[in-house]
């Protein structure tokens, strides 16, 4: 399921720009557009809030 960057934040209980650093350290990569929103996979991002998680990550 492709969501946006507000969508994804919610879903793992972190801010809008959380996402967009993980983006910027190469954490998570978009998997499309609508319009200007950049989109992201789920599991993307979940696999990207689990990496956050680890210690050192």
């Amino acid at each position: 399921m492709l969501v946006t960057a507000a969508m994804a934040a919610r879903e793992v209980s972190v801010a809008p720009a959380t996402i967009r650093k993980w983006v910027q350290l190469g954490r998570l990569a978009p998997a499309g557009r609508q319009g200007r929103a950049l989109l992201y996979r789920l599991e993307d991002v979940f696999a990207a809030e689990r990496s956050a998680r680890r210690p050192g990550g």
